[in-house]
């Protein structure tokens, strides 16, 4: 009996490499095609019979092929009427934040590490109970005009907040969040950038409010 060519995934990058590894029982060759950039993609191993002088083929596996996940970049801004140092200081209280974004349910900045925060996301759509979490950093800020972090574990996700004066008393807050989608949202890829941008907004709505009482008892 002839070997059947077969296709097994292994791990994942965007841009591939065919090599040789190593001749294999039942007469065939074990190629491998590795990665040439960090993971994003599949890494695959590639069975074709021994002495074979045709190129390697791609085949069907009985198991199924994952996607490349897909990024998507969300932004929401709203005026507010308090002046930029205000606003730049309210939401550089990140364990304040579910106070005023709706999907996120808690926020712990570790003691020893100031500059590191757990957060968790629970919010129920598209008919789920969606539930994650991830472990932020808080890169440089610049004082009075941006705060942004990229999250080191858990939900790959990055963004920013940004801050510019519109007069003495307001400023221009624009927020913007960047997200793998989680493979079990992917089916509802397509809206979940608008449905996010709506929650971000709303949340900036109620930031709005937040920062105008907390900048009236300073």
């Amino acid at each position: 009996m002839s070997s059947t060519p077969a296709i097994s995934i292994i791990s994942s990058s965007r841009s591939l490499r065919l090599s040789h590894v190593l001749p294999t029982k039942r007469n065939a060759i074990l190629y491998r095609v590795s990665s040439l950039k960090p993971p994003s993609l599949t890494r695959i191993f590639i069975r074709i019979p021994h002495g074979s002088s045709k190129n390697p083929s791609f085949f069907t596996s009985s198991r199924p092929f994952s996607p490349v996940m897909e990024w998507q970049d969300c932004t929401a801004k709203i005026e507010v009427d308090v002046p930029a140092s205000v606003a730049y200081n309210c939401y550089s209280d990140r364990e304040a934040i579910p106070n005023w974004m709706p999907f996120i349910s808690s926020v712990k900045v570790l003691e020893d590490k100031p500059d590191l925060s757990r957060w968790s996301l629970k919010y129920n759509a598209f008919g789920r109970d969606l539930e994650y979490s991830w472990l932020a950093r808080n890169m440089q800020p610049t004082p009075n005009q941006k705060i942004h972090w990229r999250s080191l574990e858990g939900l790959p996700n990055r963004g920013a907040v940004r801050f510019y004066p519109k007069g003495p008393s307001s400023c221009l807050i624009e927020l913007t969040v960047s997200y793998e989608v989680p493979q079990l949202l992917t089916p509802v890829a397509s809206v979940l950038q608008p449905f996010l941008e709506n929650l971000l907004k709303s949340g900036l709505d109620r930031f709005a409010e937040y920062a105008k009482s907390s900048g009236s008892t300073r």
